[in-house]
């Protein structure tokens, strides 16, 4: 499951630049308003779809999620021809519709699937596993940039078709194959409607959140950590492309460069997962923590340096960078999250922090939006980096306790 959805997530997004960019010719603001579209549905979504998947399964929500993500981005690949001869609708109507359903495809999936994971595989092989399953999708990112260069030369929607074909086709092989064999089911009053069923379930999840110090901290580290994200996510492809440029004695076309960055990303990433899978304890909580800590500063850094950077070898060396540091960033960040979270409310609780960072990127790429009109993209890249400090403040204070 995770080897296709890598393979189809790098399909579509290594050369949707391009796409959003050079061929529908979405400013700034609009791209930052396309990332708003799918984070405000993820915020009004999230909670209701893990309550649903602590209740009912979480299969039904996996398979309903993928589906749903299948038919959202195969009908962003579909604008330019909706679009033309003459557009009855708007091609940024169209692509915000589409982030609807692909939001709710995501919070369909968001909580459930690492919930069905960790039920499955068990809480004590479940750190060692998610570095595994990073390695893995890792190498599948890779057929994936190559696939997404190669298409977008055929036309720029193409990528974002064919990956929304490999979910479909990735729904259908779930469909067969998942088996869900450790789901116990939140409580149920017997002859209660499901609404109350739902709930119940949602207040249990509340309350374990409230009654645990470090799922509050994890709360604030991924509200800052979505706003920061979504505007560094949103306009570091629009700033190579206006802002720094590529080189001219370089005969690679944009596509092949935004390849190029994304092979290489994830071939560094590679070694640094494979290192870290090997040193790493993934099962003592201070030595995942301390890592969380030294990789937010060194993500603060690289974000800035990007910024501030006077040319393409410094733009093009932080972003590699960057993107190194956020592969190991997600693995441990999961461990963590999982380690504190029981398994009845696991779905329910990770939708929260699911909302979270959904709230976070929709009031955050507007902050951030508004930096950039105000000023430059530079300064928008400089806020998203600010929004991460105080990260290090909460992940200092978890160590401290900790001590």
């Amino acid at each position: 499951m995770k080897i296709v959805e890598s393979l189809a997530n790098a399909t579509m997004f290594t050369t949707y630049a391009i796409y959003y960019v050079a061929e529908l010719r979405l400013s700034p603001f609009e791209l930052l308003l396309v990332g708003t579209a799918l984070e405000a549905t993820v915020l009004l979504f999230e909670g209701i779809t893990g309550v649903v998947a602590d209740t009912y399964g979480r299969r039904l929500s996996v398979l309903s999620g993928v589906f749903a993500l299948g038919a959202g981005f195969v009908l962003q690949g579909l604008v330019p021809w909706l679009d033309s001869p003459a557009p009855a609708v708007p091609a940024l109507a169209w692509i915000l519709v589409s982030q609807v359903v692909c939001g709710i495809g995501y919070t369909l999936i968001s909580g459930a699937e690492t919930a069905w994971i960790v039920d499955e595989a068990g809480e004590a092989d479940v750190g060692r596993l998610f570095m595994r399953v990073k390695r893995l999708s890792l190498i599948a990112t890779l057929a994936g940039i190559a696939l997404s260069v190669g298409l977008s030369t055929v036309a720029p929607n193409v990528p974002y078709v064919v990956g929304g074909l490999l979910y479909a086709g990735l729904g259908f092989f779930l469909v067969a194959r998942m088996t869900e064999t450790n789901f116990v089911p939140a409580e149920r009053v017997a002859g209660a409607s499901p609404f109350r069923d739902m709930k119940t379930t949602w207040l249990t999840g509340v309350n374990a959140v409230r009654h645990r110090p470090v799922l509050i901290a994890i709360v604030v580290v991924t509200l800052f950590g979505g706003a920061a994200s979504e505007g560094y996510d949103r306009l570091w492809e629009a700033h190579m492309i206006g802002g720094i440029g590529f080189p001219d004695g370089v005969p690679l076309s944009m596509a092949a460069w935004f390849g190029v960055i994304s092979v290489l990303v994830t071939v560094l990433s590679l070694i640094a997962v494979r290192i870290a899978e090997r040193r790493l304890d993934m099962d003592n909580t201070r030595h995942i923590v301390t890592s969380m800590f030294v990789l937010t500063g060194l993500r603060i850094a690289a974000i800035a340096s990007f910024a501030l950077s006077p040319g393409f070898a410094w733009a093009f060396g932080s972003v590699l960078a960057l993107g190194v540091i956020r592969s190991l960033s997600g693995p441990i960040y999961d461990t963590w999250l999982n380690q504190n979270i029981e398994s009845k409310v696991r779905a329910t609780v990770l939708s929260m922090m699911g909302q979270s960072d959904a709230l976070g990127q929709t009031a955050g790429g507007p902050l951030v939006g508004l930096v950039g009109s105000r000023y430059s993209v530079r300064a928008s890249l400089l806020a998203a980096a600010a929004l991460l400090s105080p990260l290090l403040i909460v992940f200092g204070r978890v160590l401290r306790k900790r001590k």
